[in-house]
């Protein structure tokens, strides 16, 4: 039997697969519960075509875990074609309608043509585990930013000077101040000193300051704003969901720490100065510790200049547009750290801001450099040591 390919355009309830020949011709169009059941069935079918398929999906999580484990466990060849590269390719079909049928087969027909496509493997349980905990985290974050700016609205409606007393409204001094006085009247009724001894029962950080602060905001406003008894109470309210959050990003901080550790990489990853168990958890969490997915450094995270010529016009770098997001925040983040820890990091990003390259870029081509050492390390399996002075001088 010849060669196949299968395209699975991935659904949360239901998939739709499409097997080709390799004259592009349809051999089989179904669609398929996201079940067990139906999805054996489907590999048994499409199996019965042809003695080897190679197949393609659209999607590398969630939906499509399930198909992905069974292809997996059946030893079958999977190829990764990115919904981005999928969109931009149908367009060079003919038909404006978009079906899943027809997404299907635009999957299929890729996998056929192109030998770019990365093969899928599914991480290890420390890998999934992490991008599951990472996920969540992110999650957490955004909410916690939502209600904090939730939290600076309301408290500006009726007291701008407190809201501009305190920079931060994630720390737990500030926000169990706000679960019981939110008023510029309550906070002149208390006064400094009671208000004082009210944060250190409830263990604030600094209790005096908080308090002085507070209160010296209140004598800056003696005019009660209407709506200013509800506008409070949603304060207080918002005020102890920041700290729910602050509490539970913890917990799932703690779990990241736990299983990043006992990956054989985290040691090699968190040697390299900027790098800390969550940036740490994001990079296993997005590569999977895979780096023979890359194919190479300049690959890796979107901070290598790609070429962008025409003509006569030679030389023209621009920035990437497929990368992986994740990736590059790792590294812009952990360079941007290792600036004020590392004094090889601060040299490299000295000369650059010599040679008239502004913040953001000096930083970006520092970043650059990480993605070399980090791969070597990951290669060598070797944790980073630091060049000796001279040698680094040199």
């Amino acid at each position: 039997m010849a060669q196949m390919w299968a395209g699975v355009d991935i659904g949360k309830t239901d998939h739709h697969c499409v097997v080709i020949n390799s004259d592009g011709k349809r051999l089989l169009s179904r669609r398929v519960a996201n079940d067990e059941t139906e999805l054996v069935k489907l590999l048994d079918d499409v199996g019965g075509l042809a003695e080897t398929v190679t197949w393609a999906i659209d999607l590398n999580d969630g939906g499509a875990a399930l198909l992905i484990g069974l292809l997996v466990a059946a030893d079958q060849p999977l190829l990764y074609l990115p919904g981005r590269t999928l969109n931009r390719a149908a367009g060079g079909y003919r038909g404006e309608g978009k079906t899943d049928a027809r997404d299907a087969a635009i999957i299929a027909d890729q996998a056929r043509m192109r030998r770019d496509l990365h093969p899928l493997r599914p991480g290890d349980e420390i890998t999934v585990e992490l991008k599951l905990l990472t996920g969540r985290r992110a999650d957490l974050v955004a909410d916690r930013t939502r209600a904090v700016n939730r939290l600076r609205g309301l408290l500006t409606g009726i007291f701008p000077a407190l809201e501009r007393a305190f920079d931060n409204l994630v720390l737990i001094g500030p926000l169990t101040l706000l679960t019981g006085y939110q008023t510029p009247a309550a906070l002149r009724r208390i006064g400094t000193a009671r208000l004082e001894s009210w944060l250190r029962t409830r263990k604030v950080r600094n209790p005096g300051k908080i308090a002085a602060v507070a209160v010296e905001a209140a004598h800056r406003q003696h005019t009660r704003l209407p709506g200013e008894e509800l506008t409070a109470l949603m304060v207080a309210g918002l005020a102890g969901e920041v700290m729910a959050l602050n509490e539970r990003i913890k917990e799932v901080d703690k779990l990241i720490e736990g299983r990043f550790h006992r990956h054989e990489l985290a040691e090699v990853i968190v040697s390299l100065p900027g790098i800390g168990t969550l940036l740490g958890a994001e990079f296993l969490a997005a590569t999977g510790a895979d780096m023979d997915f890359f194919g190479s450094p300049d690959r890796f995270a979107g901070l290598a200049p790609a070429p962008w010529d025409s003509g006569r016009i030679r030389g023209n770098l621009h920035r990437p547009k497929r990368y992986h997001r994740g990736l590059n925040r790792v590294f812009y983040i952990s360079a941007m750290v290792s600036i004020s820890c590392c004094p090889e990091s601060r040299r490299f990003y000295d000369r650059k801001r010599a040679e008239g390259k502004k913040h953001t870029q000096a930083v970006l081509a520092l970043a650059r450099r990480r993605v070399n050492v980090l791969w070597a390390l990951i290669r060598e399996k070797r944790p980073y040591e630091p060049l000796p002075p001279l040698a680094a001088a040199a």
